[in-house]
């Protein structure tokens, strides 16, 4: 996937989170839960989009550890709105699984950048080895 879409998609869950916490009723629980969830899955987006302007790459490898964990908190909400609101568990899943799907995806990410991070690092340190 390239970085638009995982914009798009990013997006597409803050927004369709909100969607989904404006059919919750009204009590205290939900309030508190929807404020944090819709909090954490627009972090999502936002600081994915600050990955894509990254300095370096340790930098987008440190945005891309927020976004996961913003999903993760995310998630977490979903399951608890869950809870008490049985009767959009349903549209609560969806949720989650779309958030689960861009955790994995971000996971792998982090992952790749590590290694290539670690490889570039290697082959500066072969090359220094050569010149002295």
């Amino acid at each position: 996937m390239d970085k638009n879409e995982m914009k798009k998609r990013t997006k597409l869950l803050a927004v369709n989170t909100v969607k989904l916490c404006l059919q919750l009723p009204f009590n205290a629980v939900n309030k508190e839960y929807n404020s944090q969830v819709i909090r954490s899955s627009a972090s999502s987006g936002a600081n994915y989009r600050a990955a894509c302007r990254a300095k370096s790459k340790p930098d987008f490898i440190n945005k891309l550890r927020i976004v996961e964990e913003e999903l993760d908190e995310s998630m977490f909400f979903y399951e608890l709105l869950a809870e008490f609101n049985p009767e959009l568990k349903s549209e609560l899943r969806a949720l989650y699984k779309e958030a689960n799907e861009l955790l994995s995806i971000t996971i792998t990410s982090i992952n790749t950048s590590l290694k290539n991070l670690s490889a570039e690092k290697e082959k500066e340190r072969l090359n220094r080895n050569l010149k002295s």
